[in-house]
């Protein structure tokens, strides 16, 4: 008897960048993103992490003029918010649903760090809050990388004994060289992208997706000019094998904004 070997199908992903929903800064580019998702029907849809900006909780400028205002629940709110926008259009759809995945980022970390360094706040703040299991994510936990049709996902990559995010002018590559396997970042807001051929033929593919939002971060001044905001599409994903495509903010804007 002749065996049938039955070959998965390619599958589709997007992959959406830090969006770093913030109070202050408006929602739209959530509402481009669920029209975008009703238009390509992805397998998955991967949320590579900061979703949630969680100002309220950041070290770096706390203490200084610019902190003054911020609000923990506010975060929530905002976050809670933007996931709202994104699901009510493909929700209205009545299309089958794709598979969310969302891999938490250092911003949603910091709720961790707080309570750990402050144990009052145990269960007063907590990931919880997201609500990621009420809006449809499979949530992954800050720093553990989820692999799904071959390609492994995480906000960003340890590298060396410190354990240091790989980053760099060629992230692409370096997380090729480091980890010889398809993977995929966010966390430096650069998009960058690589593709080797091992031996066998097959192709691996180095990722730094980018970011998804369209405000200025106050810290980063003229870094801000450097970020690459947008959308990345993965079509015939198979075995870690995929086909590239980026779409700009501008023009998701230019195509969805009503």
């Amino acid at each position: 008897m002749t065996a049938i070997i039955i070959k998965d199908k390619p599958k589709t992903h997007i992959v959406i960048p830090d969006s770093h929903a913030r109070p202050g800064f408006g929602n739209e580019r959530y509402d481009w993103l669920g029209k975008l998702i009703v238009d390509i029907k992805p397998d998955h849809v991967i949320d590579i992490g900061d979703w949630y900006d969680m100002e309220s909780l950041s070290s770096y400028d706390k203490g200084k003029k610019s902190f003054e205002g911020r609000r923990y629940n506010l975060d929530i709110e905002v976050g809670v918010e933007a996931q709202e926008r994104m699901l009510t259009p493909i929700l209205k759809q009545k299309q089958k649903l794709p598979h969310f995945t969302r891999t938490l980022g250092n911003h949603e970390n910091r709720i961790n760090r707080a309570v750990n360094l402050d144990p009052h706040l145990d269960g007063l703040m907590t990931t919880n809050h997201f609500q990621s299991k009420e809006y449809r994510w499979e949530e992954i936990p800050f720093n553990e990388p989820i692999e799904i049709d071959g390609i492994f996902y995480c906000h960003h990559f340890p590298s060396g004994a410190m354990g240091k995010p790989i980053g760099g002018e060629n992230i692409g590559r370096m997380l090729l060289q480091k980890k010889h396997v398809s993977c995929t970042q966010g966390h430096s807001h650069l998009m960058d992208y690589a593709r080797r051929t091992g031996l066998g033929g097959q192709k691996i593919h180095g990722l730094s997706v980018g970011c998804y939002f369209d405000y200025e971060m106050d810290y980063a001044g003229p870094v801000n000019g450097l970020y690459d905001r947008g959308i990345v599409i993965k079509t015939e994903v198979s075995n870690g094998n995929y086909d590239f495509r980026w779409v700009s903010i501008e023009a998701l804007k230019k195509e969805y904004n009503e």
